[in-house]
């Protein structure tokens, strides 16, 4: 068997309310779609995240095309390796979703030739359901008290809440209407995605720990470890590394300095989910637990993301997904919208491969709102560009 062509499709869907975050937001999540085509006709599919852009992921597959037509989808170390040294990709972090959308269409390929789901392929079920966290997108406390309502009404048991104001009193403020809206039994996260000094992420999280965190996500940034060590040393709520940990390589560095309870792995950022697997393998003998991260998916991802977490021990806590903020989805009844969890959690696949299949009207639909609209998308925000990098220390 070999590849015979990438079909790639650009979609854009719409969010329920807009994700904001410390410096920017965006109404929906664009998604570049792999139909990987092979020669005796079974076809695997993958999806890239539109990071940095969707223009940027489309020119890292065309680089690619080369490197994988006429390749064998089944040896995929292989593929992943020519990838990485004869394209010289990794240097690169920009194409790791376009790799990583390969490298996933190959594993629904090798699904479907065995017949198997692709938990099966991973090491077998661990768990059968996989939670995800209740993404908390409004800015405002009422908004937020009443996000943290339909949340738990919605049976999701944690809830996840951006830091998104230059003045963190008016974060600790948007805790504690978290904490009354979900109420007393919800496990509440908070990302502050690098917006902090040291000093300023030290007052504010223990200001926040009233309210019961469960963790903090990335409270400065992720490019000086000693920060984030300083940080972890002087709070009692645990520390998860996201910014800080998007390789393996910069996991183990993460690791060896000491710099948090908790670790965000993402195979986009990575490319691959071999790779997601390695970094939970990696972290295990740490003793740290992880945590899949997203930079958005679809439906596609999503059960990629779902059949690896559910074949390895290491996922404790909730992961990322955008069920809260989607309005639909571009697969025939996997992800979407937060209606399809049931508890906060999705059932493993049982189909082989991803066990997932595109809706045609779906996609299409879709991709004539990219073309129509791209522009709405985007993760820029012209006015958070003059808002100060940092609040005061």
């Amino acid at each position: 068997m070999r590849i015979s062509k990438l079909r790639t499709t650009t979609v854009a869907v719409p969010y329920r309310v807009d994700e904001a975050w410390a410096f920017g937001r965006r109404s929906g999540q664009v998604s570049v779609l792999l139909e990987m085509q092979t020669d005796e006709g079974v076809v695997g599919l993958g999806e890239a995240a539109a990071y940095p852009s969707a223009d940027v992921v489309n020119a890292v597959f065309r680089t690619l095309e080369p490197l994988v037509v006429g390749e064998d989808p089944l040896a995929i170390e292989r593929m992943i390796h020519r990838i990485d040294l004869v394209g010289t990709w990794h240097h690169v972090r920009a194409s790791s979703p376009a790799i990583a959308a390969v490298e996933m269409a190959c594993w629904d390929v090798l699904g479907k030739v065995c017949g198997q789901p692709l938990v099966n392929l991973l090491g077998g079920r661990f768990r059968d359901r996989v939670e995800y966290f209740y993404y908390v997108a409004r800015v405002s406390p009422a908004e937020v008290a009443a996000e943290g309502r339909r949340a738990t009404e919605a049976g999701f048991g944690t809830c996840y809440l951006k830091a998104v104001h230059d003045d963190p009193a008016a974060d600790v403020e948007r805790v504690a209407a978290l904490r009354d809206g979900a109420g007393p039994h919800a496990r509440i996260r908070v990302d502050a995605n690098e917006a902090w000094s040291p000093g300023t992420a030290v007052r504010t999280v223990r200001a926040m720990q009233p309210y019961g965190l469960e963790l903090v996500e990335q409270p400065v940034s992720g490019r000086n470890l000693a920060e984030m060590a300083y940080v972890r040393g002087r709070v009692d709520t645990p520390l998860l590394a996201n910014e800080a940990s998007w390789t393996r390589h910069d996991q183990l560095a993460v690791i060896r300095a000491g710099a948090a309870d908790a670790i965000s792995v993402d195979n986009q950022a990575d490319g691959g989910l071999l790779n997601l697997k390695r970094s939970a393998g990696l972290c295990e003998a740490a003793g740290l637990p992880v945590v899949k991260h997203s930079l958005g998916e679809l439906g596609v991802a999503l059960a990629a993301a779902t059949h690896v977490i559910a074949a390895t021990p290491t996922f404790r806590y909730a992961n990322q997904a955008y069920g809260a903020l989607l309005s639909d989805d571009v697969t025939a009844g996997f992800g979407g919208p937060a209606a399809a969890y049931r508890d906060g959690c999705l059932d493993v696949p049982t189909g082989p491969g991803l066990g997932v299949e595109l809706d045609p009207d779906k996609v299409a639909r879709y991709a004539e709102l990219y073309r129509c609209g791209a522009d709405r998308f985007a993760f820029t925000d012209r006015d958070s560009a003059t808002a100060p990098a940092l609040p005061k220390a």
